[in-house]
């Protein structure tokens, strides 16, 4: 409000004036505000933190942000996690483990016979059969702590750090012996030394410590270390000697028996219907390995998911499979009929010709709906896990193999690009068959293998390790082999040219069939019967699915 006479009329009141307060801060206040106490705060949060750096690495080493601090994961005892029961299908490797967890529960038993238990375990096999699995049993059974930690993880941009790491490992196990650690992938750190410039140093550094802190001047008792790779070939010989490595336990794939067990272990909380059969299932996964088998029971049980069904049934399993190995059905392409019909005679060939053969394993499926990158395929099945292959077997797969080819020259009477994966692959047989297995009389028995690499500049004979003359003998048994096996084939066709025919037509009209439909083919039944029959039992099938319906009182699709 504009007031000209407000001045007067508070003099008028009595009103007393004054000076205005001065509201500066001493220059000394400000100055210790501004300057001293932040630098204070800052050397006291630096004394903190340094003082729990030092308390977290126990005092010894300390690394700047703890880069020279192992990152190895503690498990200490527990009543809950995996156990021995938790795995199947590696009988013998869980009898050697249990040793070990029988070892630190009870070491007297041991100590009164003179006996010791190994300084190192190596669980050496191919990937996914179980080894850290394995190693999460031993976690689970021993009540005694347990570290756990990646070769990987050893591995700095810094020299020394890796070192570092070791040194702070074993540091804390030897504390808490008696104790288990575990290394996984150790070939990570493990490698041959090549004793070459250039090399990492820092691996070579991280190596030499590991073989110190194992078995060096320094005492380790109570600790046991336990490593998994599926490299063993390539560790340093220093690293697998007794001493350091005792005991190498190997983890291989299962056969039946444990494949079956281990799809059980992997069922047990999974809503599993009456027709699953878990010894059949374990017959058609014959090389599968306790990953393949848990991931095939996943894929199967994502199928019930996705069609509403609270059960999961055998017709599952058997896509799931399928769906492993061949990749996801491509049932939105579009095929044309004139492909379709080359497909089916191909598939057709194939099947045909396992059947006729001695050494073929039974036919499980023959179907011409695209997956992955193949426009159809026929999967057979071996009825036993044998170890050996004979010369006999190979030949008549390699005759099956052809089977598709032969069945297009015989009825399409043209050459098609779909059978460049057979040739490829029969021509990879072969050739091992004269160069690694021995099993060409003009070559003899002598290893021709080319597993060693070609170098740039080398001499194609110091490579090979044979002469051109040799090289073109391997290369006309090849080419004698195929040959052979291409006019057996051909000759075993054309006296089932009727089968063939009926096949086709059923895989044309129904895509898929499986040994029921190919046994009845194979026994001179029609088409049209075949056909039949796959209407018929399917039907049935659907009949005995709606009886059964989903907990909720709906259908499945």
């Amino acid at each position: 409000m504009n007031d000209p006479n407000l001045t007067d009329r508070l003099y008028e009141c009595g009103a007393v004036f004054a000076k205005d307060i001065d509201k500066q801060m001493s220059p000394i206040i400000s100055f210790l505000l501004t300057g001293v106490l932040p630098l204070i705060l800052f050397i006291a949060l630096g004394n903190y933190m340094a003082k729990k750096l030092m308390e977290h690495a126990g005092g010894k080493n300390s690394m700047a942000f703890g880069m020279g601090k192992s990152n190895a994961k503690i498990y200490v005892q527990s009543s809950e996690g995996i156990r021995f029961s938790d795995v199947a299908g590696e009988d013998e490797a869980k009898e050697n483990l249990s040793e070990i967890v029988d070892y630190l529960h009870n070491p007297k038993k041991y100590t009164d016979v003179g006996a010791s238990m190994p300084k190192g375990v190596l669980l050496v096999g191919p990937p996914g059969t179980g080894k850290t699995m394995l190693a999460k049993a031993v976690a689970g059974e021993s009540n005694v702590p347990f570290f756990s930690m990646s070769g990987s993880e050893f591995v700095e941009m810094f020299v020394g750090m890796g070192a570092s790491k070791v040194r702070d490992l074993f540091g804390q196990a030897k504390e808490k012996a008696p104790c288990i650690v575990f290394i996984d992938e150790i070939d990570a750190i493990g490698k041959k030394r090549d004793g070459q410039m250039g090399g990492n140093d820092e691996r070579e550094q991280t190596l030499n410590q590991l073989l110190t802190e194992m078995d060096g001047f320094e005492g380790n008792n109570g600790v046991i270390i336990l490593a998994a790779t599926n490299r063993p070939e390539s560790l340093d010989p220093a690293l697998t000697r007794p001493g350091r490595f005792d005991r190498q336990i190997f983890v291989n794939r299962p056969d039946v028996r444990g494949r079956e067990a281990i799809l059980k272990v992997h069922a047990r909380n999974k809503p599993i219907d009456a027709t699953v059969d878990f010894k059949t299932i374990a017959r058609i996964t014959s090389g599968f390995t306790g990953a393949d088998l848990e991931n095939c029971l996943n894929e199967a049980a994502i199928l019930a998911a996705r069609d509403n069904r609270r059960q999961i049934t055998m017709a599952d399993v058997n896509e799931g499979i399928t769906k492993m190995e061949m990749g996801p059905a491509k049932k939105s392409r579009l095929v044309t009929e004139h492909d379709k019909r080359i497909t089916a005679y191909h598939e057709a060939g194939h099947a045909i010709l396992a059947c006729s053969l001695k050494n073929c394993e039974p036919v499980h499926e023959v179907t011409i709906i695209p997956r992955g990158m193949a426009a159809g395929f026929t999967m057979t099945r071996p009825e036993n896990d044998n170890e050996h292959v004979s010369k006999a077997y190979l030949l008549d797969n390699i005759t099956m193999t052809l089977g598709g080819r032969i069945a297009e020259e015989l009825v399409i009477e043209d050459y098609c690009t779909g059978a460049s994966g057979d040739i490829k692959a029969l021509t990879e047989r072969c050739r091992k068959m004269v160069t690694e297995w021995g099993m060409s009389e003009k070559v003899g028995l002598l290893y021709y293998g080319g597993d060693q690499e070609v170098f740039v500049g080398r001499d194609y004979h110091s490579t090979q390790g044979y002469s051109e003359e040799t090289a073109a003998l391997i290369d006309e048994e090849v080419r004698r082999i195929v040959d052979e096996c291409h006019e057996r084939g051909t000759e075993i066709l054309k006296g089932k040219l009727d089968i063939l025919h009926n096949m086709a037509k059923v895989l044309i009209t129904k895509e898929t069939i499986h040994t029921d439909e190919v046994n009845m083919l194979m026994q001179g039944k029609s088409a049209a019967e075949v056909i039949d029959f796959i209407d018929v039992k399917y039907s049935t099938e659907d009949k005995k699915t709606a009886v059964t319906g989903t907990d909720d009182g709906r259908l499945p699709h």
